[in-house]
């Protein structure tokens, strides 16, 4: 071998022997990779990242569907809240179905708007959807930005649009030529002394729901049966029962009888405790109306003052139903029916009159400082409200002699009465008085525990042969928006499956899983 190849072949030696190790261990590397993927570890390994990987993409599926469909369908969201905050009432349900014309309802601002706005808002919203969801497509939701469609409010002359009044609008419900603007205090609760201290609105309920169905049975409705509320006379504050009306679509008018007559339209008439009595020829007028010619279909609603005044004219036209309000203030002596341990505000029984049509009868009607109503002729003049038998009247003028216990006849007394004449048609005109106008107080018929607006709303709908029962919605809060466990034994149950049977259960199941194939 010459010189010059001999020097080639030492040079290239290690190169050669550096590239046969690098080979070797590529080999070597390789076949253990090869090796490993035809393991039983690889397997089984490879398995797991699949089906996790598969599991994963299925529950991201399976969440944007739930999504669209939720979107699509709103009633597929699920309340579970104790005071299902976020489902709407049966009542409301129930009237959104059977609407027989279509109604749009325009949100006065954009949707994400609203969104932004907080948790009453957007669980607003949710109410709403769910409203146009059950109407069988007869309600429209749309949302409306006045700021780029400044025309919206020119269609609506009726509505105040200028000043703070028109920027405290939050919603427009309109059916054919007929609409009703909502404010937001109408659709939402507010913190009256955040209100009154700074003029902040801060909110602390949802009460959009009953707002909207009012306004709803307000605008499809045609034909407004009319109240006239009879003034003139230092009458209380009925305000609550003239709104109540209002809400549930009567056209309530103010009538003076000193200077004006009841309108011949009217269905209803109220006389709201007045302070003085009515001369003889307001008397006059309300006996002429109620006769109709001998036609009927009239009813008048008396509630008289709490404290004694003489009412000789008044007394003289109940005297004519049948009916006579006592001078004193009933007083019950059962415990179970008093509220707040005061023997002068309590709950009422029922009678067969005016019951049938009522939501819930299970909720009672609860009175404070009545009069009682005596029946003097019981062919015109039956019950509607009752006390129970262990109840008395204490008279405006009892003195240290008087004994609680003489006034307890053992016979239940009258809170409210109706007196009924019937002509040969069968039309009936009526005289109702309730024995109690601190019942019909805002702050009374506002609570859902009681049942006076309803039932004085069933009386004026029955009387009416309206079809439409008044509808009482119960505002919703979030304060309260907590899972609807509260029974101990549920909580301990749920307590025992969720924090020791199923992570025990998962435990022992993967141990099993694990010494399985390690024994394979």
């Amino acid at each position: 071998m010459s010189e010059e190849n001999k020097n080639f072949t030492n040079a290239e030696a290690p190169k050669a022997k550096a590239e046969k190790i690098k080979k070797a261990k590529n080999n070597k590397s390789g076949g253990a990779f090869k090796s490993f993927l035809k393991s039983r570890k690889a397997r089984h390994g490879s398995m797991a990242i699949v089906i996790v990987a598969v599991v994963i993409a299925i529950v991201i599926v399976v969440n944007i569907v739930c999504g669209l469909l939720v979107d699509r369908f709103p009633d597929l969201k699920l309340d579970f809240t104790a005071n299902k905050s976020f489902a709407l009432q049966e009542d409301t349900i129930d009237y959104v179905a059977h609407l027989k014309k279509d109604v749009t309802l325009s949100v006065l601002m954009p949707e994400n708007e609203v969104e932004n706005q907080g948790t009453y808002f957007i669980q607003a919203k949710n109410l709403l959807d769910k409203m146009v969801s059950n109407s069988n497509g007869r309600i429209e939701l749309k949302y409306v930005d006045l700021t780029t469609n400044p025309t919206f409010a020119s269609k609506y002359p009726d509505v105040d649009w200028s000043g703070t009044s028109g920027n405290n609008y939050f919603m427009l419900v309109e059916s054919g030529k007929q609409y009703k603007a909502l404010k937001l205090e109408e659709c939402f609760e507010l913190d009256q002394q955040a209100l009154a201290y700074d003029g902040s609105y801060s909110f602390t309920g949802t009460t959009i729901e009953q707002a909207v169905v009012t306004a709803v049975l307000n605008v499809t409705n045609d034909d407004k049966t009319v109240v006239n509320m009879i003034t003139g006379n230092n009458e209380q504050d009925y305000s609550a029962i003239k709104t109540l009306l209002e809400n549930n679509a009567y056209e309530v008018n103010e009538v003076s009888l000193l200077t004006q007559d009841i309108d011949e339209k009217a269905e209803f008439i109220i006389l709201f405790a007045p302070s003085v009595d009515l001369d003889e020829k307001a008397v006059e007028k309300i006996s002429k109306w109620l006769d109709n010619d001998g036609k009927y279909g009239r009813t008048l609603i008396y509630v008289p003052f709490a404290d004694r005044i003489d009412t000789p004219n008044i007394d003289a036209l109940l005297d004519q139903w049948g009916m006579q309000v006592n001078d004193g203030f009933v007083f019950e002596t059962d415990t179970n029916r008093l509220i707040g341990n005061n023997y002068f505000t309590f709950i009422t029984e029922y009678t067969d009159y005016y019951k049938e049509n009522l939501k819930n009868a299970k909720i009672p009607v609860v009175v404070s400082d009545s009069r009682d109503i005596i029946i003097k002729d019981g062919e015109l003049a039956h019950p509607l409200l009752t006390s129970s038998d262990k109840s008395g009247v204490r008279p405006f003028d009892f003195d240290e002699n008087w004994n609680y216990k003489d006034a307890i006849t053992g016979e239940a007394l009258n809170i409210a009465a109706e007196g009924v004449k019937t002509n040969n048609d069968n039309k009936s005109s009526r005289v109702a008085v309730f024995g109690s106008f601190v019942m019909f107080k805002e702050q009374v018929m506002s609570f859902n525990s009681y049942n006076n607006s309803a039932y004085l709303m069933n009386v004026v709908n029955t009387i009416a042969d309206k079809d439409d029962i008044g509808i009482t919605i119960e505002s919703k809060s979030l304060k309260s928006a907590e899972l609807g466990v509260t029974a101990v034994s549920t909580q301990n149950t749920m307590i025992a499956v969720f924090v020791f049977i199923l992570p025990s259960a998962i435990l022992v199941t993967g141990l099993v899983l694990w010494l399985r194939r390690r024994n394979k």
